[in-house]
Parts: structure tokens; C-alpha cells; sequence
């Protein structure tokens, strides 16, 4: 049943464009198909997770990361009576603005931009459905709904001071009311992107051999997942036995989300979708007990994950792709694209044309850049 705080397609704020809407869909499918059909939701196959994207094609990767929130998101979306579809279209689009090589090429792109008004991934992802996304007859971007673009602008909370520029840019013209918190759908994608991630982040180091079984067995919640496939299924083998255990764990956290939620919301008692955000608080998150033990996770996937030796020696030298690509299609415009060409042709000082440049290096695959730099700098 739907709840009466749920986003209503039919109360839709619309389009920045005005379009004659679909007769078998509705506004948030078809946000939902336009994102999926995206060459930006495309390039997410061969970008990484933490792992460069060829160093094995188990380990996650955004597109497959994006897919999973967006299951995680539908489940709890429908357990809440949430809205479905404007919930994954904004699940799937949350990564959209991400840079190759994940948070290491942001963290230096986001360096080499800072003269230039700096780098953010949320706002760059507004970027793409809005302006970037050239395919359309009518207009740049993909044209989505307000509620989707709200959702991708300010799903993790209200956006504060300073505005990154590229969303500054857009709400100046389309206002998506940074102030205040987003819909129930939009927290929902965002708490799901952080149970996909905690589940994946142990499958993925398990696989990489960064830490043991025995060794996540020890951590909060998981001990107690180990026990129970222990108990119920004795002398279990290796793998089967870990799967079990991160699967029940994964439930775990998925539960604690939807039940913490039903009672934030029996609290607030909202009545329609405009009193979750104007609410002061975020409704849609794990409960503290949860959330203490996660905190605990996350540092142990720190130390001994994320800056893992092989990690780090990666990191470097990934970082060294993005810091030379950079200056050099800021000196050689015209090595970019040719319909890159057309922007540069129009740009009116170096913030604009490093924009591009950001523009361009942001889209890139992990593959294609390691390409581009053996090919135009490397060599």
C-alpha cells in the first residue's frame, strides 16, 4: 500500500522542459529508463569500486554497485510504501558523476580543479543528466523529473555552503531547494548505497585475500552472523560457509534500515512528502546501535583494505594518470574529441576550458584513461 508521505508522479514539480509524458509510464519510470539508457550509466561498467577495473572481473565495479543499490532501494522503498521507481532511478544515477579510478581519481581531480572551482561527484552528476547527456532533440541532459533531480542533488542531506559550482550553476536556473532535506525515496537510495557498499567492500576484500574469514568473523554483527550459519549448517565448507554469513549480515542491515525507519516515520507522523523534508532530520538511516558497529567495520576495511600496500601502490600510480592527463589537454585542446571542439571553440577563459577538461577526464573509463595516458603521454 502506499503511503501517504510517498512522491506522487501525478504531483510531479515536471520537467525543466516541458514534454508530452508517456501514456504506460509514468514520470519516474521513464526518468528510471532515460537514466538507464544513458552512455554515462554505460561507462559505470568499466569503472572501479576500489579495485582498478582489470585487476579481476569479480571484484565490483560502479555499474554493478549502482545495480545492487538499486535492489537494496526497492525493497525498502516498497516496504515502506514508498515510491518504486523514482527511488531506483535515483539509485541508479547516484554514481553517475563519479570519475574513474572511484575516490582516488576524485581526490585528484578535485586537487587539479581547485583553482577552478573544484570537483565534487554529486554535483557532477547533476552535470551529466543535465547538460552533458547530448542526444536528445529538445534539450541537453536527460530532462528529468524535479524529484529525481532533487534526489541526486541532496540525497545525503542538505547541500550546505560553499555550493559546488556545477550545481550552483543549475539551480540558478532550476531550483531544487538545496535547504532542505530530500524525499523518503531519495534518503532511501542514499542508506542503500551504504548497506550495498558495507556488504560488497568485505566480499570484495575477502576475494583480494586482504584479510581472513577468521579475521571477519571476530568484527561486530558478523560474529554473530558466523554463529548462527554454524549453528545451522555444521562443518559447512570454506566459501559456502562466508557466503552464508555476509548474506545474513547483508539482511541484517536491510531489516535494521526499514524497522528504525517505521518508527522515525510513526514519530514524525508525516502527511505528505513535503513533511519528510522539511523534517530537520534525516528519517531514512540505520539505528545508532547499528550504526555504531558499521563505524567499527568501516575502520577495519580502512586499515586493512583500503590502504592495503597493493591498494595504495595503485592509488599512486593512478593519481599520476589523472595529475598528467589534466595539464596536458588543458595545453592541448585539441587532442580532445571532435565534438568536444565545439565547447572549447565557445569557451571564454582558462576556468572554462579546465571545466571541459574536467568534464572530459571525469566521463572516462579506467581502461580508457590508462589507454590515454600510454598513448599521448606515456609513450
Amino acid at each position: 500500500m502506499t503511503a501517504i508521505y510517498a512522491t506522487d508522479p501525478a504531483q510531479t514539480r515536471g520537467r525543466r522542459v516541458s514534454e508530452e509524458e508517456s501514456t504506460f509510464r509514468s514520470c519516474y519510470q521513464r526518468d528510471r529508463d532515460r537514466i538507464i539508457h544513458a552512455s554515462a550509466f554505460r561507462r559505470l561498467k568499466h569503472k572501479t569500486q576500489v579495485f582498478i577495473e582489470h585487476e579481476g572481473d569479480y571484484y565490483r565495479t560502479r555499474l554493478t554497485h549502482s545495480i545492487e543499490v538499486a535492489q537494496v532501494a526497492r525493497t525498502i522503498a516498497g516496504a515502506l510504501g514508498l515510491n518504486p521507481e523514482l527511488t531506483e532511478a535515483i539509485a541508479l544515477a547516484h554514481d553517475l558523476g563519479h570519475t574513474p579510478f572511484g575516490h582516488t581519481g576524485e581526490d585528484a581531480l578535485s586537487a587539479l580543479m581547485e583553482p577552478y572551482g573544484g570537483f565534487d561527484h554529486n554535483a557532477q552528476a547533476i552535470r551529466i543528466v543535465t547538460h552533458l547527456e547530448r542526444h536528445y532533440a529538445d534539450f541537453d541532459g536527460l530532462n528529468l523529473t524535479w524529484e529525481t533531480l532533487e534526489g541526486l542533488a541532496k540525497h545525503n542531506g542538505p547541500v550546505e555552503a560553499p555550493v559546488p559550482w556545477a550545481l550552483q550553476t543549475y539551480t540558478e536556473a532550476h531550483d531544487l531547494e538545496l535547504h532542505t532535506f530530500a524525499s523518503a525515496e531519495a534518503q532511501v537510495a542514499a542508506i542503500s548505497d551504504d548497506v550495498a557498499y558495507n556488504h560488497h567492500d568485505l566480499h570484495d576484500g575477502l576475494r583480494a585475500e586482504l584479510f581472513s574469514t577468521d579475521e571477519l568473523a571476530e568484527l561486530p554483527i558478523l560474529q554473530g552472523c558466523f554463529e548462527a550459519v554454524d549453528r545451522r549448517y555444521p562443518g559447512l565448507n570454506y566459501y559456502r560457509r562466508r557466503h552464508e554469513a555476509l548474506r545474513r549480515f547483508f539482511g541484517l542491515l536491510v531489516e535494521d534500515v526499514i524497522e528504525f525507519a517505521q518508527r522515525r516515520l510513526r514519530d514524525l507522523d508525516p502527511r505528505s512528502a513535503g513533511d519528510v523534508r522539511t523534517a530537520g532530520r534525516t528519517i531514512i538511516r540505520f539505528s545508532d546501535e547499528v550504526f555504531a558497529d558499521l563505524k567499527v567495520i568501516r575502520a577495519f576495511l580502512f586499515d586493512r583494505m583500503y590502504r592495503a600496500p597493493a591498494v595504495v601502490e595503485m592509488r599512486a600510480r593512478v593519481t599520476c594518470v589523472v595529475e598528467e592527463l589534466f595539464p596536458y589537454f588543458l595545453a592541448h585542446p585539441d587532442q580532445l574529441p571532435k565534438q568536444w571542439r565545439k565547447d572549447v571553440e565557445a569557451a571564454e577563459g582558462e576556468t572554462a576550458l579546465a571545466r571541459i577538461v574536467s568534464d572530459y577526464i571525469a566521463g572516462m573509463t579506467d581502461r580508457f584513461a590508462l589507454q590515454e595516458h600510454e598513448r599521448l603521454i606515456a609513450t
